[in-house]
């Protein structure tokens, strides 16, 4: 009667399997979800199951919903696991970086063009004075660890050891603090 449409039937099915649906849900875990949000998954996967059943395959109701379930399960939780939503779930704002009051503390987001315009400049300011203080090998190092390279790949391109490339990189790190906190690129 449910396959045929009979809504009576489906919601008696769904009464008679819901425990069925909890105990396949019951070892998953569902990431930013809760177990609630699983069962409804599964509640849909029954659905589908009892649409979807055909008596002349010669398999059981119970096997088949089990089967649906548990399909249905995995893929809500391979989707929410998927780094497909990430800009939809990790908000980004659309507006530029600036420095914050103290110059040095992360990033704020502009509102104003001039501010933008200003920000940059202090950015500009503050590489050029960094570079003037660095020596040679550690302007490339900083260019090479700017560009995204790993200490080992530095190395190479610099023929130099990656401790070697370490150890410019903290003095690189050390100027630059000292070069904020005195506030001297200005």
């Amino acid at each position: 009667m449910a396959s045929s449409g009979d809504s009576s039937a489906e919601e008696e099915l769904i009464i008679d399997y819901s425990r069925l649906v909890r105990i396949c849900a019951r070892p998953y875990f569902l990431v930013g979800g809760d177990s609630e949000d699983l069962i409804q998954e599964g509640l849909l996967g029954l659905l589908s199951a009892i649409r979807h059943y055909d008596p002349a395959k010669d398999v059981k109701f119970k096997t088949y919903a089990e089967f649906c379930i548990r399909r249905r399960l995995i893929s809500a939780i391979k989707s929410a696991t998927r780094f497909k939503h990430n800009p939809l779930n990790d908000y980004v704002s659309l507006e530029s970086p600036e420095l914050d009051e103290s110059n040095t503390q992360g990033m704020s987001f502009l509102r104003d063009p001039e501010e933008f315009v200003i920000a940059r400049e202090r950015v500009n300011e503050i590489t050029d004075c960094l570079y003037g203080s660095l020596s040679r090998f550690e302007s490339k190092v900083l260019g090479l660890y700017l560009e995204g390279m790993s200490y080992e790949e530095m190395a190479v391109n610099v023929n130099k050891t990656p401790k070697s490339v370490d150890n410019a990189v903290q003095r690189i790190r050390k100027k630059l603090a000292q070069l904020l906190k005195n506030g001297d690129y200005q």
